[in-house]
């Protein structure tokens, strides 16, 4: 047998115990123990097997997170839909908290997104606090008038318990879509909400909205201000149904810094664009994405201006994109982080359709999946993109491996050497156009039996 017969055989071999490893995975039943958990699970009341931490997570798990002042977290469990876990979590925050949003633009966003994007848009009471509510496993989308129903029962009676004006409580939901929400179980955990309120319980608030999430997620940032440091926290939940519209799934990001509300929201809606909207899990935009900035102005510092606002807008762009990354590190069933880079293409627009177009191919994503380095998949989704391209003057990389340029495969290329590189967790393909100046890089992930486990048993 020759040397590239046996390199073949290896390949082959790597890829059926690769196969075989992610059947065991989905089935959740790698080891006894986690025959013992099921079983625990089972008798709890819990009907399926715990969920398995992406391996491409955060290593140390949840980070510590500076406390925000002025902002204080609670969550408990109601049974909105999921057993035994906490679903719902309050956010007060101080009064004069300024707060910026985006939102998804999907044409049927659900009422507590559309409640969010009017409330936003009114005069904010002089003095006013503000609270957020969410609530995870029923998105109460396209539920009709039930569902701003819903949003004005959970608003208005959360305003009264906290005393503040019903149009400074925000809402959000995450989950099933078409339901009902049964808000009645969520207003009567309002008094052990507040009970619960602390200003260092954040990490709980970011496991209380997590639907198929394996993890959850938060990011922070500190800058020197002029007169004392300032700091972002946030949090974030996401995993299926990513591809965001000026926003991502749910994200609450804090900060203690002196900043006018129409400043926080030019610096979120510069930055949504490279961060949250530069992801993709698997091209479904959701119903209910929202991402909500607050800035509390208790920071010792000085307010917002000149050098210091660079500074903060570049820390700000930081966690977002943290944030973002994490979500598509949590994609559902994910085994591989890939970042697309497009450069030189003929025009903005073109750079995003062609970026897009690639991270957002199943057949790329598949074969990213198999470990294959399946170059003319890409070839293929640059065609498909609507963007302009000359076959001639693209060229293609894996990392720094020159696969293809000039119309043709690079001569210098060695199959082995892609293969190798595909088997690594963390993966850079890169597409030259040759046409011009416009450049983008997005995220995403590959796309594995999982995905389809997961979501063939997302209602069940």
């Amino acid at each position: 047998m020759t040397k590239t017969d046996w390199k073949a055989k290896a390949k082959k071999l790597k890829k059926q115990l690769r196969k075989s490893l992610e059947q065991l995975q989905s089935a959740g039943l790698s080891a006894a123990s986690d025959m013992q958990a099921l079983a625990s699970d089972v008798a709890a009341g819990i009907t399926k097997p715990a969920k398995q931490v992406s391996p491409l997570a955060p290593k140390g798990g949840f980070p510590a997170l500076p406390p925000i002042a002025g902002v204080s977290f609670s969550a408990v469990e109601t049974g909105v839909r999921y057993k035994n876990r906490k679903d719902v979590m309050l956010i007060t925050l101080a009064p004069d908290t300024a707060v910026a949003g985006v939102f998804t633009r999907s044409t049927t966003r659900a009422a507590c997104v559309r409640d969010c994007q009017d409330k936003l848009a009114m005069k904010v009471p002089a003095g006013a606090g503000a609270a957020i509510i969410v609530n995870s496993g029923n998105s109460n989308a396209f539920t009709g008038a039930l569902g701003q129903e819903a949003v004005d029962a959970i608003t208005s009676e959360t305003a009264a318990v906290l005393g503040l004006p019903a149009s400074r409580v925000f809402s959000s939901s995450t989950g099933v879509i078409g339901e009902p929400l049964p808000y009645e179980r969520i207003t009567a955990a309002l008094p052990a909400l507040v009970e619960g309120l602390q200003g260092d319980a954040i990490a709980m608030a970011a496991e209380a909205m997590m639907t198929t999430d394996t993890f959850p997620k938060g990011a922070s940032a500190v800058i020197e201000g002029e007169g004392g440091p300032i700091h972002i926290a946030g949090i974030a939940k996401g995993s299926g149904m990513i591809a965001p519209d000026m926003a991502t799934m749910l994200v609450y990001i804090f900060t203690d810094a002196k900043i006018t509300p129409a400043m926080l929201q030019k610096m979120l809606s510069r930055n949504v664009d490279a961060t949250f909207n530069a992801i993709t899990v698997d091209s479904d935009t959701s119903t209910s994405d929202a991402l909500i900035l607050c800035a509390t102005g208790q920071s010792e510092a000085a307010p917002v201006k000149g050098a210091v606002a660079k500074a903060f807008e570049a820390a700000l762009a930081k966690v977002m994109q943290d944030l973002a990354h994490q979500v598509i590190r949590d994609g559902e069933g994910a085994t591989k982080f890939v970042e697309i880079r497009v450069t030189k293409a003929a025009s903005p627009t073109d750079a995003h359709l062609l970026a897009m177009a690639i991270a957002n191919s199943p057949l790329v994503k598949t074969a990213i999946a198999g470990q294959d380095p399946n170059w003319g998949r890409i070839v293929a989704a640059i065609g498909k993109s609507g963007a302009e391209a000359d076959r001639d003057k693209l060229s293609i990389r894996f990392g720094d491996i020159l696969v293809a340029e000039k119309g043709w495969r690079n001569p210098d290329y060695k199959e082995d050497d892609g293969a190798a590189y595909m088997m690594r967790d963390e993966l850079v393909i890169s597409v030259d156009m040759g046409l011009g100046k416009a450049a983008k890089t997005v995220w995403t992930c590959d796309l594995t039996h999982r995905y389809i486990d997961i979501n063939a048993d997302y209602r069940s």
